[in-house]
This record gives C-alpha cells, sequence and structure tokens, in this order.
C-alpha cells in the first residue's frame, strides 16, 4: 500500500513540473513596456530684437469744406463751364444764367431803342479753389435764384479721418505722426491735426483729423489703415506665437522647454508685447542655448517623451 502512495506522489510531481515547463509570457511581442511614445516636435531658441506694438486703425478720405454754388437770379441756364471731377481756380467762370425775365423780353427792346443794351445775363464764379464733386444742372435748366447748381471740394480742407477708440486716446496726441496705407500699399505719412469733439454712441469712437501730402490726388472716401504705435522695444527677448500656449481663458502661459534630448516639461512664461508672429517673453530669462518646442507642442503633458524632427 506504500508503494502505491509512492508512485502516486511521484505521477503528481512529474506533472506539476511538465505543466511549469510548458507556461510561456502572455505577451512577448509589444516590445519593452517601459518605454513611452515620443511625439515629434521642432524646437526654436529666443531671439533678441526690435518690437513694435501697434493697432491698425480705418480712416477714411474727406473733403472738411465744401462750396455750395447757387444760381443767383431766376432764369436759364446758358452756359456750364464745368465738369465733374474738373479742378477749379478761385475766381474760375462756372455757369451763366439768362433771367426769365430778359429770355421773356428777347431783343425787342433793343429793336425800339438800338442804344439801350439789356443781355439779362448773369455770371458765376469759383469761390475758392477745389474739385467739382456734384453738378447739379446743365445747360437749358430752369433754375431759381438760391437754388444748388454745384459742389466744390476745397482741396485745402482734405484730410483723413480716423475713427479712434475711445479708451485708445492717450496713444494719440496732436501734431503727431501717423502711418496711412492706401489700398494697393502706397504708404504716407499724416500729421494728427485735431479730435472731433464728440463721440460715436454705438461704436464709442471719436473721429481724429489727419492732414496729409500726396503727390497725386486721392479721392473722397477712400478707406485707409492708420497705424498707432502703442509701444517699442529695442532690445528684447521674444518667441514665436506657435511656441506659446495658454488655458481656455488666456490668464495662463507656458512653452515646453527640453531638459535633454528626449524630454520636454511645462515651463510658466510671463508675456508681454505681440507684434507679427513673435511674443516678448518677460519671465523667465531663457539662455539663447535654451530649446524650446515651436511646432508638435498642443497637448504635450508635462515632462512628455518628444523627438526632434527637422
Amino acid at each position: 500500500m506504500k508503494l502505491k502512495h509512492i508512485y502516486l506522489a511521484a505521477g503528481l510531481l512529474t506533472l506539476l513540473y511538465s505543466c511549469k515547463g510548458n507556461t510561456q509570457p502572455a505577451d512577448d511581442t509589444g516590445g519593452d513596456a517601459g518605454s513611452a511614445a515620443q511625439t515629434p516636435v521642432t524646437v526654436t531658441t529666443i531671439a533678441d530684437s526690435a518690437l513694435v506694438d501697434y493697432i491698425d486703425l480705418s480712416a477714411t478720405s474727406v473733403f472738411q469744406q465744401k462750396n455750395i454754388v447757387k444760381a443767383n437770379a431766376n432764369g436759364y441756364i446758358q452756359k456750364v463751364n464745368i465738369l465733374p471731377g474738373h479742378f477749379v481756380n478761385k475766381g474760375e467762370f462756372l455757369f451763366s444764367i439768362k433771367t426769365k425775365e430778359a429770355q421773356s423780353i428777347g431783343n425787342s427792346i433793343n429793336v425800339l431803342d438800338t442804344t439801350f443794351k439789356f443781355s439779362g445775363v448773369n455770371k458765376i464764379k469759383a469761390a475758392g479753389n477745389g474739385y467739382v464733386t456734384q453738378l447739379n444742372h446743365q445747360q437749358g435748366d430752369y433754375v431759381q435764384d438760391g437754388e444748388q447748381l454745384a459742389v466744390i471740394s476745397d482741396r485745402s480742407s482734405f484730410v483723413f479721418v480716423m475713427q479712434l477708440p475711445y479708451e485708445l486716446r492717450s496713444y494719440v496726441k496732436n501734431n503727431q505722426n501717423v502711418q496711412l496705407v492706401l489700398p494697393g500699399g502706397e504708404k504716407l505719412t499724416a500729421l494728427v491735426s485735431s479730435s472731433m469733439p464728440a463721440v460715436d454712441s454705438l461704436s464709442q469712437t471719436q473721429g481724429i483729423v489727419l492732414k496729409v501730402n500726396s503727390p497725386n490726388p486721392i479721392p473722397e472716401n477712400l478707406v485707409a489703415k492708420a497705424r498707432i504705435i502703442k509701444s517699442v522695444r529695442a532690445h528684447t527677448v521674444s518667441l514665436p506665437k506657435s511656441a506659446i500656449l495658454s488655458n481656455e481663458t488666456q490668464t495662463e502661459f507656458w512653452v515646453m522647454k527640453l531638459i535633454n534630448a528626449t524630454t520636454a516639461v511645462k515651463t510658466p512664461v510671463t508675456k508681454g508685447i505681440e507684434t507679427g508672429d513673435r511674443i516678448e517673453i518677460l519671465t523667465p530669462k531663457f539662455s539663447p542655448g535654451d530649446k524650446i518646442v515651436a511646432t508638435g507642442n498642443y497637448g504635450l503633458a508635462d515632462t512628455a517623451k518628444v523627438k526632434i524632427v527637422e
């Protein structure tokens, strides 16, 4: 009986050893479980350059002073000496009006008395220099005394009016130079002349009068861009905008800085001015050799594994 128990124990030991020998790892194809996935990124370094903080506002060309040419008698327009768009000088002949009475009488008086000269024609001349921006009547029209015949826009009153948000008024002073960029890219230097005494009730903007000297005539109602300089940094540290990350409320900002060839850590930063595609970095003080992730940084966690690509 003892011999039977010995055989049974030996069989159990053999079976257990056989099962242990056939046991294999559950998964030997997954690679190194301790290695983390690497995110491909590009890197940049800080730059020391000049930055200008500015804002572009709309400015519309306008003639501030317009002379209304009016009829000086009831009658018929006998001659028109101007066309829309023409430039006229002060004292230049514009219209002639034959009075209603002269048109009715004709030459009958002259036939009865050849010594009596009566034409009944009144001449109207320009009161100042400017461009004919409106022409309301043509030859043969009947007009009444005081009726508008044309509008002459005074060339010396030509300005651009810039709409300045009232909260930015501290950045604009009288006699300050402002750069104007016309449609098409032409740049002009304008001078701040005066400010309108009221603001728009809806937009809360104030009209700023800008005087310009241009070699070429500029039409009225042309919309240009006026650049207002808010601040200038002659030498400051900056990074590309793509390197700066923020939270949803834009209250916290950070960059991903490399601490070695494959690891990037979250580094909080304080921003300064923004211009073009660069942002000034006030803190911390990065060294020229520090590598900052420029692209591929979105969504990276602190101490992320990265792979630098060209």
